[in-house]
């Protein structure tokens, strides 16, 4: 694969060679045919003549019409206008070199784009096109290339269904926008399949594009089965809100209440409007299921949408969460207190101590607020090597963002640890330093622990740190 210009330049010395274009670069990427075309004519700046290094060595002839298809190829992408201009005469006799054309038709000399609009419109067809797609809207993007644009859109509108399959799984999401854009204009894909590309494809317009494409055609039953269930069974959230208000539209209302407790907060929040156009009480729902706290079939989703749309007085309800037995439910009372600013820095703080993760990441995030408040002592013995991981880093966010002597002490002291990521942000935290307004001046420790640091700084950095400090350097 060309990756820069270097390796087009590369690529043209080897065709100047006489090396078989197949073997030289991959065909089927376009990244190969911009980098060549780029690096056919970069010039080597330390030669007297000021030349691509391929013309050097071997340069084209006067008469192109004798040009086998890898020196054509070059001659596609001279630097010279006039060349490039008969060049593209010639390259009807090699359809592999298309692609070449394809550039060319934003070429910025009037006539050298003139040959080649002409040309790839007589080349190009609805078996050829799927494969040049790529390259022409990636072309399609600089100035002067969307005529290329235009005429892959008039082919593709015409193309079957079979020859488009290939553009809807292309990895270039570019590729997979255009496709389905004319899909959706032309009506060449049923309502179940733009509903299974939406619940499918990872791409974010792509899952718009294709669900409200598929949600115009609800009304009936049929309707619902091909098309609401696979987006309300969709991965991604953007399909599944998709879905959910789409219930509405099918006049299914009433299916949407279990996607109140939906792990995506998209999904929630559309599904509490569904729910409330029917008339029902989405707070009320939640309150209900979070009155039970040792319910194992309580959903997390269920506990952070009550402080979605809840009050100040719902955060009662979500205290007795943080002792539920599952993990997700601990992690989404903490975040759902910290949406109501209902936290309390001394009953969350035993939380740091959780064996979950999740439950350790969200307190501390409800916690920095409040990190000045905890004791610096409490903190740093959790940073030690003893405890777990995610413990360590909980303990050493809510340090760093104390600061002061104390922030400064717990990154020191985690400079060397065996754990990379601690390591790498104890690093960042030091340089990052600055004495705060509770740092005593001309402190000795504050000017041991920036020695010890010294590594991090250069040396006019370290004296601006202790002078700041008041440390004698």
């Amino acid at each position: 694969m060309l990756e820069d210009i270097e390796d087009g330049t590369a690529a043209a010395m080897r065709l100047a060679g006489g090396a078989p274009l197949r073997s030289t670069l991959d065909v089927a990427d376009p990244s190969d045919w911009l980098a060549l075309d780029a690096g056919a004519r970069e010039v080597a700046w330390y030669r007297p003549q000021f030349l691509p290094e391929w013309e050097q060595s071997a340069p084209l002839p006067a008469d192109l019409t004798q040009l086998g298809e890898s020196r054509l190829a070059l001659a596609l992408c001279h630097r010279n206008g006039r060349i490039r201009q008969e060049a593209v005469r010639q390259a009807a006799r090699y359809p592999a070199l298309l692609p070449l054309v394809a550039i060319r038709c934003a070429d910025w000399a009037a006539p050298v784009r003139e040959h080649a609009r002409q040309l790839l419109c007589e080349a190009l067809d609805a078996d050829s096109a799927p494969d040049l797609a790529p390259l022409i809207l990636r072309v399609g993007r600089r100035d002067r290339g969307a005529f290329g644009v235009d005429v892959l859109g008039q082919i593709l509108r015409r193309a079957s269904h079979g020859q488009l399959v290939a553009l809807f799984a292309d990895p270039d999401r570019i590729v997979r926008r255009f496709a389905y854009r004319l899909a959706v204009e032309s009506r060449l894909l049923r309502p179940a399949e733009l509903a299974r590309a939406a619940a499918r494809d990872e791409d974010t317009v792509v899952q718009d594009l294709c669900a409200t494409a598929a949600l115009t055609t609800l009304g009936d039953e049929e309707a619902y089965g091909d098309v609401l269930l696979p987006l309300l069974s969709a991965r991604n959230p953007r399909t599944r809100s998709a879905g959910v208000t789409g219930l509405r539209r099918a006049g299914r209302s009433e299916q949407a209440e279990p996607f109140l407790s939906d792990r995506s907060a998209l999904v929630r929040a559309c599904a509490r409007y569904v729910v409330r156009q029917q008339g029902g009480d989405p707070v009320a729902w939640y309150r209900e299921r979070c009155t039970a706290p040792d319910a194992p079939e309580l959903m997390p989703g269920a506990v952070i949408g009550l402080a979605e749309c809840g009050n100040r007085a719902d955060a009662g309800l979500l205290w007795p969460l943080l002792a539920h037995p599952a993990a997700r439910v601990r992690a989404r009372a903490v975040a759902g207190l910290r949406t109501l600013d209902c936290v309390d820095a001394k009953q969350l703080r035993p939380l740091l101590d959780d064996p979950a993760a999740g439950v350790v990441r969200e307190t501390a995030v409800a916690l920095l607020p409040s990190a000045k408040e905890l004791p610096a002592d409490w903190l740093l013995e959790r940073t030690s090597s003893e405890r777990p991981r995610h413990v360590r880093i909980g303990a050493f966010r809510l340090l760093d963002a104390r600061g002061g002597i104390v922030g400064l002490r717990a990154a020191v002291g985690l400079l060397e640890d065996q754990d990379a990521k601690l390591r790498t942000w104890a690093g960042q935290s030091v340089q990052r330093w600055h004495p705060s307004a509770d740092v005593r001046r001309c402190d000795a420790e504050v000017g041991e622990l920036l020695d010890r640091s010294r590594h991090l700084f250069s040396d006019y950095v370290l004296r601006q740190r202790k002078w700041e400090a008041g440390v004698d350097s």
